[in-house]
């Protein structure tokens, strides 16, 4: 039974790639910081099988980022033969706020996990998920290739990662590879990103329970995909025999404006009657269109995304709907149920998210 460690696996994404490596027979670790208050709701579900009550082979580990005594002492512990680096404080907007936290989360705990490898001299394959924010003012599209113009103390952060990661690759030859993952979306995702924000914000005021939703730049351009089928990427990067970095996106790009355009009509509602403009959510410096070439993908892994751009905005609406205690249009719903075969999982995925 291979064993697979996780940081950041509360996220939307570890909760998905969780549900992934135990469908296909992992044990599965995962690293959480100690807090007054529980932030596993994601992955609460995953403790029992819902189907036969039987316990789920996942198992948590408190550790932090910024202490390389515990990062090592739980690798070394678990004995992983991969290990996801996916945790980070991960929100552009806040790490202008907090560029120092940031920097040492974000980007200098990757440093303490692979120097943790390789003093453990573990054979051990790692991932690390780098993001499109590192191509910032790039020329879209972009690829593998293409240079990295960081706009933002996060994506700074998320370059050094990057390229440390291709550094103890080539320098120590450890199998460490890096998913460049183009915006990624989901019902869980975090509450306070632009396209939760607005699905949200549907249901409330649908609800009656919120009136305006107050946003900044509705122009920027995002290449937005399906996060389970992001997370399938992340597994079969580090199947192969010899470790690569590789872009991972729809190559189908759409404003903010767009999102609120597919998001409130969906419902028959005008975003204009409802969406503010407020300068608190402008970057000091703006990165204006991201857009994936993922040729490489399609050539080396064979991956294409199922879900596009309206059906996910549709899938993230219904989950805010019934979590609201409304009854969604049903299109969104029915795209999941096919996605994942069956209503007990749609049912399951509802009850797991946004807690």
């Amino acid at each position: 039974m291979p064993k697979a460690l996780i940081t950041g696996i509360s996220g939307q994404d570890g909760s998905y790639l969780t549900e992934l490596l135990l469908s296909k027979g992992y044990e599965v670790h995962g690293i959480i910081r100690r807090a007054s208050t529980f932030s596993t709701g994601r992955v609460d579900h995953l403790y029992r099988d819902p189907h036969n009550g039987e316990k789920a082979k996942m198992r948590l580990h408190y550790g932090d980022l910024a202490s390389p005594q515990s990062l090592e002492k739980v690798i070394q512990a678990v004995q992983p033969d991969e290990i996801y680096n996916l945790a980070a404080q991960s929100h552009v907007r806040v790490s202008f706020d907090l560029p120092e936290y940031t920097g040492d989360v974000t980007g200098l705990g990757t440093i303490r996990i692979l120097e943790a490898v390789r003093r453990l001299d573990m054979p051990v394959r790692f991932y690390q998920a780098s993001t499109s924010e590192l191509f910032g003012s790039a020329k879209p599209p972009q690829s593998e290739t293409t240079p990295f113009e960081p706009q933002s103390p996060y994506a700074a952060a998320k370059a050094y990662a990057h390229w440390v990661t291709k550094n103890y690759r080539d320098g120590y030859g450890l199998f460490a590879c890096s998913g460049i993952l183009f915006n990624h979306e989901s019902p869980r995702r975090g509450e306070t990103f632009v396209t939760r924000k607005i699905t949200r914000a549907v249901a409330a005021i649908l609800a009656g329970r919120q009136k305006h939703l107050y946003l900044g730049n509705l122009d920027a351009r995002r290449d937005w995909g399906y996060a389970p089928e992001y997370v399938e990427v992340m597994w079969q990067l580090m199947q192969q025999d010899e470790p690569t970095d590789i872009v991972i996106g729809t190559g189908e790009a759409h404003t903010v404006r767009e999102f609120l355009e597919e998001a409130f009509g969906y419902v028959g509602l005008d975003y204009q009657d409802y969406v503010r403009i407020d300068p608190r959510y402008f970057r000091p410096t703006e990165v204006d269109y991201l857009l994936a070439d993922p040729a490489k993908a399609r050539e080396l892994l064979g991956w294409e995304p199922k879900i596009h751009f309206h059906e996910l905005v549709r899938i993230m609406v219904d989950a805010d709907l019934e979590l609201m205690g409304l009854e969604p249009p049903g299109e969104g719903r029915r795209l999941l149920a096919k996605r994942f075969d069956g209503w007990h999982r749609w049912e399951d995925q509802v009850r797991s998210m946004g807690r």
